[in-house]
């Protein structure tokens, strides 16, 4: 697996842990892909800065219209760098409401049928992000062998 990242990341995972393959791209949706099916899966990644600024104004809308990109894909998560008490606590810089800032994801999910992962911290972020790409690819691999499978067992 090659783990393709977005060159717009400002700071991008490393996947060091893991020993894995990357590849800078310009990718359409997303943060990170996998080399192959950056048309079927992406992952954006948040801090929680970065997810308010993203609820708000411009930002807004800008970010709605990747979250209908999203919606096309087989999987389309947005990975969040912090938890629920940060953000039921306003630990962020913005004047938005707490409140305000759930209901808005809420609706984000319902609306486009995008998951929202709290991922807890930056550390935790790269590890669902690894976890989401690797079980993609695992599930694609499974499927395929269980045609060939089939295919084999139909024509024999």
């Amino acid at each position: 697996m090659i783990i393709l990242k977005d060159t717009r990341e400002q700071a991008p995972y490393l996947f060091d842990r893991w020993n894995i393959k990357t590849q800078e791209t310009g990718l359409t949706t997303g943060d990170y892909s996998i080399l192959g099916f950056s048309d079927k899966i992406a992952i954006e990644r948040k801090t929680l800065n970065d997810l308010i600024s993203c609820l708000m104004d411009k930002q807004r809308e800008r970010f709605e219209k990747e979250l209908t990109r999203g919606r096309s894909y087989e999987l389309f998560v947005v990975v969040i760098e912090a938890n629920l008490f940060q953000i039921s606590n306003k630990n962020y810089h913005s004047v938005m409401n707490p409140d305000a800032v759930l209901q808005s994801i809420i609706a984000f999910h319902v609306r486009y049928g995008v998951p929202f992962l709290f991922a807890g911290d930056r550390s935790g972020g790269e590890y669902v992000t690894f976890s989401l790409l690797s079980k993609y690819l695992y599930e694609i691999e499974k499927r395929f062998k269980q045609s060939k499978k089939y295919n084999m067992e139909v024509e024999g």
